[in-house]
């Protein structure tokens, strides 16, 4: 019998996905917000497809925001993008 893989919803562009396939950003303990490229850090957090139309996408319909519960400031939001072209 084949186990279920976890899916998850990007934030960017609605459709679900296996987690493997999505990167988490998240808001660590201290407030941070960076992504996680291991899917086990500790924090709120929120998926996004590997592909940075997504990460833009979830920035403009306000997604990131959501998920986190927190406004996301704009120098964040670009180094977010940075992360992403590197680890996505």
């Amino acid at each position: 019998m084949e186990k279920k893989k976890p899916m998850r919803r990007c934030v960017g562009c609605g459709e679900s996905r296996e987690k493997s396939m999505l990167i988490r950003v998240i808001r660590d303990t201290e407030g941070e917000i960076h992504l996680d490229s291991t899917g086990r850090a500790n924090g709120r957090g929120a998926y996004v497809c590997r592909d940075i139309k997504c990460l833009e996408k979830a920035i403009k319909k306000k997604g990131l925001e959501r998920s986190l519960k927190v406004s996301v400031p704009e120098d964040t939001l670009e180094q977010l993008k940075k992360e992403l072209d590197v680890n996505g």
